[in-house]
This record gives structure tokens, sequence and C-alpha cells, in this order.
């Protein structure tokens, strides 16, 4: 309860600061002419009618009520795009041996 008490007092406080802020600001502008009194203080009025409202939140998207599913493969199944992957690996492998061959026949006339 300390918390929310502290927070209500903290923005009560900046809400009293920002009235004198903005009826001093009234007060200048009237003076200078650029507005009447009642604009001035409709000016206040409105401000301070803004600052209490509530800030609105951005939406955040819903919670999962669940976890999410994960699905898990045995060992000697694999998908589709694994064992190309393999497939890819293995004839690699064999490229570069052959080149390795290739190399040292070369090295070796």
């Amino acid at each position: 309860m300390g918390v929310a008490s502290y927070a209500g007092e903290k923005a009560g406080e900046q809400l009293q600061q920002l009235q004198v802020q903005a009826q001093k600001l009234a007060d200048e502008m009237v003076q200078r002419g650029e507005l009447s009194a009642e604009e001035a203080n409709k000016f206040v009025d409105d401000l301070v009618k803004k600052a209490q409202q509530p800030v609105v939140e951005e939406e955040t998207p819903p919670k999962q009520k669940e976890p999410r599913r994960i699905e898990i493969s045995e060992e000697g199944e694999s998908s589709s795009e694994d064992s190309k992957q393999t497939e890819d690996a293995d004839r690699l492998r064999s490229q570069v041996e052959a080149l390795k061959e290739e190399l040292n026949r070369l090295q070796k006339e």
C-alpha cells in the first residue's frame, strides 16, 4: 500500500505543478493580448483535464494460455531439410577428397 500512496502523492504534486505552470503561461499570454481571460481559463482547465486522464497503454499481444508445442523427433527420423543438408555435406566431402588425390598426383609428377 505504501508504494501506491506514494505514487498518488507524486502524481498529485506533478498535477499541481502543471496547473501552476499552465496558469503562468496563460497569464503571460493574456498580458500580451494573445488570449482573453476567458480563453486563458479554458486553456488551463483543458490542460489539467488532459493531465488527469489515465494514460492509455499500448496494446500488448494476448498472452498465450498454454506453452507453445515443440515437436520432438526420434534420432532415426530427420526432416527432408536435414537429409538434404547431410547429402550436400557428403557430396562436398567426396569432392574435397577427390581434389586432394588429384593434387597429390600432380605434385608427384
